[in-house]
């Protein structure tokens, strides 16, 4: 199985940007990618989705326009682009590989998929 790293975390001002990096232990191009954050006594929501077919992408209302995902496939890389960062957008960020990305919403690839340590966002006010 498919083993994800985040990093690229910190602590910033709002309005600030910050960039959350993702590497893969393999080749990522059968997957759609995914991030998705857990805020303090929050469940994990869905942030950001890249889907492999197409490279559209999908976004949860509190961050478009503010949020971009992109991917390096040589480098078994996926980005975060945080920009315009607000106090709610603190969180644990984390990445997977999904089993599909569409507008009606998506899928972890695995069901006993097993969440990284991701990387912690505090953003101040």
């Amino acid at each position: 199985e498919v083993q994800f790293v985040e990093s690229g975390g910190g602590l910033v001002q709002a309005g600030g940007s910050l960039r959350l990096t993702c590497v893969a232990s393999e080749p990522f191009d059968d997957y759609d990618l995914g991030w998705f954050r857990q805020a303090p006594g929050n469940q994990r929501e869905e942030v950001l989705c890249l889907s492999s077919d197409d490279g559209a992408t999908y976004s949860a209302d509190s961050v478009k326009g503010r949020f971009a995902i992109s991917s390096d496939s040589a480098k078994n890389t996926m980005y975060l682009q945080m920009s315009s960062l607000e106090p709610e957008d603190t969180a644990v960020y984390y990445c997977a590989p999904l089993e599909y990305c569409s507008p009606s919403g998506w899928v972890v690839a695995y069901d006993d998929w097993g969440w990284g340590q991701g990387t912690p966002v505090t953003v101040s006010s």
